[in-house]
């Protein structure tokens, strides 16, 4: 918002900080929904393993969802993004752990299934679109790591040189994950590869995977709710200067830690509402779809792209400026035929169910 406002006035900052706190929000209801999703995965992994590939193993969601919703709430306590170095190393980690272990099973899994119709092949498309676009929300948090960082050398300089590296590094293993998850499952690849048991054996493998993407997640609600926590603090402090609620804090013993009771409030009832949202809304491929589609345009490429032409002083008409503007509308396209695919897939899940 700090950096729409230098460069585009303030009327965009309002639309840019809603549309970034929505998607922060939704991310994390996308994490809660991942999450069991997972823990539902290693349950019927070892079923099917015990039972048979034929047994029917179900296992419902809303347990494992307010299980995830209660530890978030004591890792809410964090006080905030530069407290959470060795969550993020971990959440790293296990990200580029299961990765690989997708791509593994993936490339050793290649069969191919047909999809029923032109229309549903369509449909799939736009829902891949979104699913790839929600593939990097990092831009709506990057400036908040950016601000975490310590001089020298300069904060842009190393945010640039991390940025290229994570860029590559996800690139990589996400286009190879969606092209070999296709290449073995075809029309019927699961949203979360782990998940969808075209793999079965070794089941201990399709566990540890699920539980390195429980633990990444685990980290990954935190980085992403840090922004709106953060922001919710500043704000009612500079409101009620002088009120205890808001600005006391208590100190602890054990453990040694700092207590205030706005925190406790605002906090827990966010990640109440993020578990009560998820529990409402199961649909986890076509919900990060939405949350994707609604977030890539405005974020990832229109604000940052007129941001550089302020910044930059880009001529209009200009050579520079028209490839620009034509790669933001392209984008914006991938945009609405996602949302479009994503919003029928939700509706169809829903009149199916």
């Amino acid at each position: 918002m700090d950096a729409v406002r230098v460069y585009l006035g303030s009327k965009r900052t309002y639309l840019v900080g809603f549309l970034q706190y929505l998607t922060l929000h939704g991310t994390c209801i996308a994490y809660v929904i991942t999450t069991a999703s997972c823990i539902r995965a290693i349950l019927k992994s070892n079923c099917y393993h015990k039972e048979g590939h034929k047994a029917p193993c179900k296992y419902g969601d809303t347990l494992y969802m307010m299980l995830f919703g209660v530890v978030q709430i004591v890792m809410s306590f964090i006080p905030d993004l530069h407290n959470m170095a060795c969550v993020s190393v971990v959440a790293a980690l296990m990200s580029f752990t299961y990765a690989t272990i997708g791509l593994g099973l993936g490339i050793t899994t290649v069969i191919g299934v047909a999809a029923s119709s032109t229309a549903d092949k369509l449909w799939l498309i736009f829902q891949a679109l979104s699913d790839i676009a929600f593939a990097y929300p990092y831009s709506i948090i990057l400036p908040e790591i950016q601000d975490t960082l310590e001089a020298p050398p300069s904060e842009n300089k190393t945010m640039k040189k991390a940025s290229m590296i994570a860029i590559f590094i996800t690139t990589f293993f996400y286009l190879c994950c969606g092209c070999f998850g296709y290449a073995a499952f075809g029309d019927q690849t699961p949203g979360n590869l782990l998940t969808g048991f075209g793999f079965y054996e070794p089941y201990w493998f399709i566990d540890f995977a699920n539980a390195c993407i429980v633990l990444h997640l685990i980290g990954g609600y935190q980085i992403y709710c840090q922004p709106i926590y953060n922001a919710v603090d500043r704000w009612c402090q500079r409101k009620y200067p002088n009120s205890e609620f808001v600005n006391k804090f208590y100190r602890m013993k054990l453990p040694a830690f700092q207590v205030n009771l706005f925190r406790i409030c605002f906090r827990t009832t966010y990640v109440v509402s993020t578990t009560g949202l998820g529990i409402l809304f199961l649909y986890f491929n076509q919900v990060l779809g939405v949350l994707g589609a609604i977030s890539f345009w405005p974020l990832a490429i229109y604000f940052p792209v007129e941001m550089y032409f302020v910044q930059k002083k880009i001529e209009a008409w200009s050579r520079k400026s028209i490839v620009l503007r034509i790669f933001s509308f392209v984008c914006f396209l991938v945009t609405v035929f996602g949302l479009i695919g994503s919003l029928e897939g939700i509706i169809i899940a829903k009149l199916s169910s």
